[in-house]
């Protein structure tokens, strides 16, 4: 039920009845208390429906006020939760991938001259998403540490390869720079993934 409605229905009867009582024959000043009376009414009306409007007016400003002072901090939190999924994955990435080489490593005894090399290219194939241009590699083969892509020798007896020895361990280190820039800020500037493994050779 519409209270308004219903309200404004019963004040145009009670006008209405009044009006007929003065034209039946009542007294100058009655139809002056009438017209009075009738005058208070529409002006109450009116301020009412004005003071509420005046209301809904300042919720909608208060509202829009506490969107912008919360969306920036929102947007700020949405984006380093973003950066840091990415440098999250990567890591997940370049794990698997170390992992994945330095098993090729080990069962790369006699079979390859260059072991670093097989190793990286493993390495590669397992991390498409990484830029191979950013990832730096450390061998350790029979305690003697080889860095970069290649550790070539002349024959597979010798040199890196010839370090290849059944049952000691080998090790691959691989790093891969990390970026959590959020708006142009970057919040670890010295950050870096390191994924280090290390298998016996067979």
């Amino acid at each position: 039920m519409n209270f308004g409605s219903n309200l404004q229905d019963n004040e145009r009867a009670i006008a209405a009845s009044e009006i007929e009582s003065v034209h039946r024959g009542a007294a100058p000043v009655r139809a002056r208390a009438v017209v009075r009376s009738m005058r208070s009414r529409l002006q109450s009306c009116l301020r009412s429906r004005l003071a509420a409007k005046v209301g809904n007016s300042d919720e909608t400003g208060a509202a829009m006020v506490e969107l912008a002072m919360v969306l920036p901090i929102m947007l700020l939190l949405v984006t380093a939760i973003f950066a840091f999924g990415i440098t999250l994955n990567n890591y997940l990435e370049l794990t698997n991938a170390v992992s994945t080489g330095a098993q090729l490593l080990a069962i790369s005894r006699g079979q390859t001259t260059d072991p670093c090399a097989t190793t990286v290219a493993a390495v590669y194939g397992a991390a498409p998403f990484l830029k191979t241009a950013n990832l730096s590699f450390t061998f350790v083969l029979n305690t003697t540490t080889y860095t970069g892509t290649s550790c070539s020798s002349t024959s597979t007896t010798t040199g890196a390869a010839g370090n290849l020895i059944q049952g000691d361990p080998a090790q691959v280190t691989v790093s891969y720079p990390c970026s959590l820039s959020v708006y142009g800020h970057n919040y670890a500037p010295t950050c870096s993934l390191v994924a280090r493994t290390t298998e016996l050779v067979q």
